[in-house]
């Protein structure tokens, strides 16, 4: 009998262990899955805004004066004055990466102006597909959409300018 006992007790005392592991396990898991939730972006700091405020400033670089002797035209402009508006639409959103409007790749000097709008062209659009995915935060979809808005009012003078280069 008393050999009997001894493993009762010793499966009772294996069980007891198997019971704590558990209950570790399933507490480590549930840390875990706290971490990782706290961790979880900020509402509204999604890569693709980090990824259209580079594209608009260097969107914004291509249609500045890129040499001393070419005047810039009233199009140029109010295309820059809405990617300037676009950049602080995200920025207000709380997607502000820190970054001056003059950081952005370099321009190729040599390109000309039609080269340059082309490039300004693309970059918009990829500005606008990173930005017009949906939003979760409804605080921040007024903002996006209104930075949508200048985007597309920058893309349209972009695409006239080009009309108007390839006139000359």
């Amino acid at each position: 009998m008393e050999f009997s006992g001894r493993k009762a007790f010793a499966v009772t005392k294996k069980e007891e262990t198997m019971k704590t592991i558990r209950h570790c396990a399933t507490i480590a898991f549930l840390i875990a899955l706290c971490s990782a939730l706290s961790f979880a972006d900020e509402p509204g700091r999604h890569p693709a805004y980090l990824h259209a405020l580079t594209d608009l400033r260097h969107a914004r670089a291509h249609l500045e004066n890129p040499a001393a002797t070419y005047k810039m035209d009233k199009e140029e402009e109010r295309a820059i004055e809405e990617i300037d508006k676009a950049i602080e639409e995200i920025k207000r959103a709380a997607i502000d990466d820190g970054k001056n409007v003059n950081d952005h790749p370099p321009v190729d000097a040599r390109m000309g102006r039609a080269g340059r709008f082309q490039r300004a062209m693309e970059l918009l659009g990829k500005a606008h597909n990173d930005i017009a995915r949906e939003e979760d935060d409804p605080s921040v979809r007024g903002l996006r959409n209104r930075a949508l808005h200048h985007i597309d009012e920058a893309h349209h003078i972009v695409d006239h300018l080009i009309m108007q280069a390839s006139n000359y």
